[in-house]
């Protein structure tokens, strides 16, 4: 690949994760003849993960961070830039920003960040002490990628980055491969096959906040008996949540309705076996998982956080942007969609006639080829 561009990515860790996704997203529709990338990971990567990526420009190497304090980290990651000598390094989140540090000591030519999203540990961006570890690394980053509108007012207003530093890059989405068709049925359990089914897709982890739809999965049925025939509830994914979530099932007497369907490769028939999407989350960046919900035609209810707001149609925003563990308002909106085919058939031709218009993943890619050659965006 002759002057091809040499990128290289740090990642805490590539796994299933919507900034990940996000990742592969962009490897595999950027021009392969004119970008060579190198996947650096602080902690591993998963195999089966990134047997995603479609394209061969790609190598991938992990620094085995120690947990906790690790300072030999920046001597190894150091080496690796030495070897690589890339013309763009590209950290993302709080994990990575300070191999920026290592970037600018090699003179990396031009060195990007992003925010994609909050850590239970820094919800909304309000953790201090990152927030002065960012104006710190700042003065040694050249360009920002804020994947949304609360990201970069966080970078613009509160780590005082300049305007014209600051780029914001929507997620994009493969309106291809995630797109309405005929329900999966037989992916799911028996008995769900002809339900109406509530689904969300997402690690099972604390900030992802899965128990807040399971409790107001729970309390439609219990104030609605005569739904526990056909309505069912899908959680995909896996983590440090699911023992927890499976032990309320157990106690709610719900096994039949609920089904914790594990990490899966099959989202999008998953998502084609659904009626309604609900993201729960406590904090959220841009959600490859809402695109892939709408792009699926799935009518989409999601917490009013993070960079929800920016994905969700303006005309369905009053009541499909709930409260963080509102459940009354939660079960309202789910009641709704239950009880009415002509509200679920119509919102479902809006939201994807919405991400078609909005969120194609040719304009995300563009605009970080923009980035990438050096412009601004």
């Amino acid at each position: 690949m002759i002057n091809a561009k040499s990128i290289v990515h740090v990642i805490h860790r590539f796994d299933t994760g919507g900034l990940e996704n996000g990742v592969v997203n962009l490897i595999n529709h950027l021009d392969a003849d004119k970008y060579q990338h190198h996947i650096v990971t602080m902690k591993g990567h998963n195999p089966d993960f990134a047997a995603r990526i479609k394209t061969k420009n790609v190598s991938f190497t992990d620094i085995n961070k120690k947990d906790g304090h690790d300072f030999s980290v920046f001597v190894r990651f150091n080496r690796i830039l030495k070897e690589i000598n890339p013309d763009i390094l590209h950290t993302r989140n709080t994990a990575t920003i300070e191999m920026q540090l290592v970037g600018w000591w090699r003179r990396v030519k031009l060195r990007i960040h992003g925010e994609h999203g909050w850590d239970v540990n820094d919800m909304h961006g309000q953790n201090v002490r990152y927030q002065k570890l960012r104006r710190f690394i700042k003065r040694f980053v050249h360009q920002y990628v804020a994947l949304s509108s609360e990201a970069r007012d966080y970078l613009l207003n509160l780590i005082r980055i300049e305007p014209e530093r600051v780029n914001h890059i929507c997620n994009g989405v493969n309106i291809e491969r995630f797109a309405p068709r005929e329900k999966s049925i037989g992916l799911l359990p028996s008995g769900f096959e002809n339900s109406f089914i509530v689904g969300t897709v997402g690690r099972l982890a604390e900030v992802k906040n899965q128990p807040y739809l399971l409790e107001s999965f729970i309390a439609l049925i219990e104030q609605n008996p005569e739904f526990r025939q056909r309505v069912k509830l899908i959680l995909v994914g896996d983590g440090i949540l699911k023992e927890g979530l499976q032990s309320r099932i157990n106690d709610a007497g719900m096994n039949d309705l609920v089904w914790l369907a594990g990490d899966r490769s099959d989202i999008p028939q998953l998502l084609n076996s659904m009626d309604l999407f609900v993201l729960p989350s406590l904090a959220e960046g841009i959600s490859n998982t809402i695109l892939e919900a709408m792009a699926s035609g799935l009518p989409t209810v999601a917490t009013n956080t993070g960079g929800n707001p920016d994905l969700i149609p303006e005309e369905l925003a009053p009541d499909h942007l709930v409260t963080v563990n509102d459940i009354k308002m939660l079960v309202s909106i789910i009641k709704q969609y239950v009880e009415s085919q002509q509200l679920l058939d119509n919102n479902s031709k809006l939201v994807r006639a919405h991400c078609v218009e909005q969120f194609s993943i040719e304009t995300m890619v563009n605009k970080y080829h923009q980035l990438y050659q050096g412009v601004s965006g």
